[in-house]
């Protein structure tokens, strides 16, 4: 599908069954070779704490961070649609601070949609974010920035209660105007059940193949993340093996003088060097 990939086409998809894909990116060229290789759409995720800036848990990006890397993403991007998270706090304070940093994400960082984790406490948040005319994904299950409230990393929607929650949100998702809804680590019998009571599409990690569509985070499916690797990812290749077998060999050349060949060198004029040579007695 060589068509710049938009709001609608997430939509559009589902009402033709037609899966979804997403994944992560945080700079210029890997989203340029996502971009390249045909994936729908490119979130630049509040992961980025944890792959890129190395930190516990997402809970300590900044807008900044987001624009920043937002930015890159957009710069290596033409067909793909980009999506923008939210990071903690900045849409938990009113609807105002919500409006403006939604704003920030869409004119400085470029992206065409933003992303926010929760459920019905947000829906007026959610409500004027879309009101602004700024596309809005909604997130719910395991929501990373509320990682000290669930204690770890744990599946949700696995009770009665735990499970009417999932699904009272998403509807309310919809109903404010949400474009799709990422479910994270949720069981895939109710993953597949909401998405067949919502007509807007669901993206799943770690929640089955009966959702829409699948977002990974790049660094797990490629074997960039060593810390830990989540049960719902898949390592398609281990390009963390590769850049370290290729560090080893590099270290092992250039101690023995192996790299550089003359192939890796540039070239001058040797009567150059004679004059300098004459001048420099």
């Amino acid at each position: 599908m060589d068509k710049k990939f938009t709001t609608s086409s997430f939509i559009k998809s589902k009402n033709e069954g037609r899966k979804i894909s997403m994944l992560t990116a945080y700079d210029y060229s890997t989203a340029k070779i996502l971009d390249e290789s045909g994936v729908d759409s490119i979130l630049v995720g509040d992961s980025l704490g944890m792959v890129v800036l190395g930190y516990e848990d997402t809970t300590r990006v900044t807008m900044d961070d987001m624009v920043h890397h937002i930015k890159a993403v957009v710069r290596g991007t033409k067909r793909a649609l980009v999506i923008g998270d939210m990071p903690f706090m900045t849409y938990h304070t009113g609807k105002y601070e919500s409006v403006k940093n939604a704003g920030r994400l869409i004119q400085e960082g470029g992206c065409k949609a933003v992303k926010l984790e929760g459920g019905e406490e947000f829906i007026e948040d959610i409500y004027h974010i879309i009101k602004a005319g700024i596309p809005v994904a909604g997130h719910l299950g395991y929501t990373p920035q509320s990682v000290n409230i669930f204690g770890g990393h744990k599946v949700q929607g696995k009770t009665i209660e735990g499970a009417r929650k999932i699904l009272k949100d998403a509807i309310a998702l919809q109903q404010a105007g949400a474009f799709t809804i990422v479910l994270e680590c949720v069981p895939f019998k109710l993953a597949e059940f909401i998405s067949k009571k919502l007509t807007i599409p669901t993206i799943g990690i770690g929640s089955g193949a009966g959702c829409d569509g699948q977002v990974l985070v790049i660094h797990d499916a490629v074997g960039l993340y060593r810390d830990f690797s989540p049960k719902h990812a898949k390592k398609y290749v281990d390009v963390g093996k590769i850049m370290e077998d290729a560090t080893i060999s590099y270290i092992h050349e250039t101690q023995h003088g192996v790299f550089p060949t003359p192939n890796n060198s540039y070239t001058m004029d040797d009567e150059i060097l004679d004059i300098l040579e004459g001048e420099f007695k």
